[in-house]
């Protein structure tokens, strides 16, 4: 009888990410409570006791978990939205694109960082945090740059009320691009860069509006209305 293959033996490293590959499927379908030690280490095709001394206890595989694919989320972003030239608006989009691609590229990851790390330990919701922070961060100055103007004080004169005002634009579109993840994993056929169109038409035509100091103005009296960050008219 001829004798048995001998696996072939990977480097640590290799190993370590097909062990997180194998836990972030396991999480997303049965999520942390439910999920086993047992489970990853049968998907991954690694004894126990291996997956142990490589990842460590389920919090720290699942922490592992998250701070991997929060990575590879932020830097997709990154890289697509400021390497496509000079024009913000193109930015944007391509920075939309990448992460409605890898919401649909990735659903399982998706589930797990979005929602599941937040209704876990406070030190694992402020994982993800951080890195929808750096998300948020880059669209804010995307969107400064978009409405760098003449019409409103693109010679930086107003930078800190400009600034104030990318961020909240800013929070608004990523959270609008959670939403609409979660509504085009549910559309069969939608295409990451159709959902991308779709964001970008919502905002972008307001945000060339605004470029051009244009502003909606509240009925006379409104509260709030003479306040900071109030439109410029």
């Amino acid at each position: 009888m001829d004798p048995q293959p001998s696996r072939k033996r990977l480097p640590r490293k290799v190993r370590e990410q097909q062990m997180l590959d194998a836990a972030v499927q396991v999480f997303s379908r049965l999520g942390f409570h439910a999920a086993s030690m047992d489970e990853v280490a049968e998907r991954a095709q690694v004894s126990k006791p291996l997956l142990y001394l490589y990842l460590g206890s389920k919090e720290e595989i699942f922490s592992a978990c998250i701070a991997r694919e929060a990575d590879r989320l932020v830097n997709a972003i990154g890289s697509a939205a400021l390497n496509r030239g000079d024009d913000p608006a193109d930015r944007l989009w391509h920075g939309l694109t990448a992460f409605f691609s890898y919401v649909a590229e990735h659903r399982a990851s998706w589930v797990v960082l979005y929602q599941q790390a937040r209704s876990q330990s406070d030190s694992l919701a402020a994982q993800v945090a951080r890195s929808r922070s750096e998300i948020i961060d880059t669209v804010t100055e995307l969107v400064r740059q978009s409405m760098e103007s003449p019409a409103r004080g693109g010679d930086g004169s107003d930078y800190a009320a400009m600034r104030r005002e990318s961020a909240a634009v800013a929070h608004a579109l990523v959270g609008a691009a959670d939403a609409l993840a979660e509504w085009a994993l549910a559309v069969p056929g939608e295409q990451p860069q159709a959902t991308a169109r779709r964001l970008m038409n919502m905002m972008w035509v307001g945000l060339e509006r605004r470029a051009k100091g244009e502003g909606y103005h509240a009925p006379e009296g409104a509260a709030g209305t003479d306040g900071p960050g109030a439109p410029r008219p």
